[in-house]
């Protein structure tokens, strides 16, 4: 089997069949590894060279090989973040538990402009540091499965999926938190239902849309419409236009609401209905399924990951990440990896239903 991680000097012992310690006598060079039998220590400099194994000279003196450092990287432009950015509590979180568990942070970003890539020039440069968290909606799935190839260690915040590997990653339950949101809709009475999505078919938005099929069954209720929504504000706004004129002839009584990276969605809904004379939840009930960017900056990290206040002052119906415990889990989870290198590690994490102003009962 090919070696694929950074091999370490557990790697060579296993190889060579002697100890750690005994590996670790012989790499270090100098007087200490005169105390090993020339047939062992050659034994494992043959190991160490099938491997591909190279001493950090910066980090053996360090507790298990290793720099003490880990990675941060993101897909998108998030540096410098204020308050109301969408991944400032994700970086928040990451922050603060490196921090408690002695490891120094390093936050790389892209070289120049356009797509990001993790591999400049075809060099991973994240291999700095002993292993890396990485976020972000908009991935290269190319650069995912180098650092495959090359066993480097790293977990996604939110799921990823990479034909033929296993990623690790602490994700959201979007699955269980649409379905709740679905029988939410149903127990006050909701027959009719209709889901808007984005169009990038990503992991969190087919996620969403299992959810919402899972809650329909559940209810016993027949397929409901799936609407994708486009990447312009105009496009958005005719195409919701038309929609509402269909859901009020087929009887359509709720939506579930998927909020886009800048919420258009959310606002020309609440414009369309306005001008249609619709009023929300008393003519027409709305959830989101996630968390709308805030109206303003609010004053701490917490208020950020909570507030869902759009410039219409309407307080929405929705179910809201755990974005900070998702950094701090993340950490956690990436320094499993480093201890054990015994495969990849997942955790699904909650989301939190929060009661809004926007759902009622049907009319």
């Amino acid at each position: 089997m090919t070696q694929r991680r950074r091999p370490t000097q557990v790697d060579i012992a296993r190889a060579a069949g002697v100890s750690q310690a005994t590996v670790s006598l012989v790499v270090s060079g100098g007087q200490a590894s005169s105390q090993v039998a020339e047939q062992t220590r050659r034994a494992v400099l043959d190991a160490a060279a099938a491997l591909g194994y190279t001493v950090n000279t910066a980090a053996r003196s360090l507790k298990g090989g290793r720099n003490r450092m880990l990675g941060l990287y993101t897909f998108e432009p998030v540096f410098p973040v204020d308050q109301r950015d969408f991944y400032f509590p994700f970086l928040l979180g990451v922050e603060e538990a490196t921090a408690e568990f002695g490891y120094d942070l390093l936050l790389f970003s892209s070289v120049g402009t356009g797509e990001r890539r993790i591999y400049s020039g075809g060099i991973n440069r994240l291999k700095v540091a002993d292993g890396c968290v990485l976020l972000g909606r908009h991935i290269d799935r190319a650069d995912l499965a180098d650092l495959v190839r090359e066993d480097f260690p790293f977990v996604f915040v939110g799921r990823r999926e990479l034909p033929g590997a296993e990623l690790s990653y602490v994700a959201p339950d979007y699955v269980g938190a649409t379905r709740d949101m679905v029988r939410r809709l149903t127990d006050a009475g909701h027959r009719r239902l209709a889901y808007l999505r984005p169009a990038d078919h990503q992991e969190p938005t087919r996620d969403r849309e299992a959810g919402f099929r899972a809650g329909l069954a559940d209810a016993g209720l027949p397929d409901q419409p799936v609407h994708e929504m486009p990447d312009d504000a105009v496009t958005t706004t005719d195409l919701l236009t038309d929609l509402l004129q269909r859901w009020r002839a087929d009887g359509v009584t709720a939506l579930l609401v998927e909020p886009s990276e800048d919420d258009q969605t959310v606002a020309a809904l609440e414009r369309v209905a306005a001008a249609a004379g619709l009023r929300i939840p008393e003519d027409l009930s709305v959830a989101l399924l996630g968390d709308p960017a805030p109206s303003s900056s609010p004053s701490s990290a917490a208020s950020a990951a909570s507030a869902a206040v759009t410039p219409s002052g309407r307080d929405w119906t929705r179910f809201t990440l755990p974005r900070e415990d998702m950094g701090r889990a993340a950490v956690g989870l990436l320094l499993e990896i480093l201890d054990a290198d015994d495969g990849p590690r997942r955790l699904s994490v909650a989301c939190t239903p929060v009661d809004g102003d926007s759902v009622g009962s049907p009319p």
